[in-house]
């Protein structure tokens, strides 16, 4: 859903897989996360979980 809403708002992301890609699930342990989706923005703080709200203040920042 989250990936969907970024799309929607014609927001671009890269997307890191931390099934496929164990570095990214180590820099997110190491970070304190436990869950995902995790999306990090320039300029904003971290949104965890799935975030309608929070994902569309960032199509308003760009």
């Amino acid at each position: 859903m989250t990936k969907k809403t970024l799309e929607q708002y014609g927001i671009d992301f890269v997307e890191k897989n931390v099934e496929e890609d164990a570095q990214a699930m180590d820099t997110l342990k190491s970070q304190g996360y436990q869950a995902v989706p995790v999306v990090f923005a320039d300029q904003a703080e971290p949104i965890k979980g799935f975030r309608p709200d929070l994902l569309k203040q960032l199509k308003v920042a760009i």
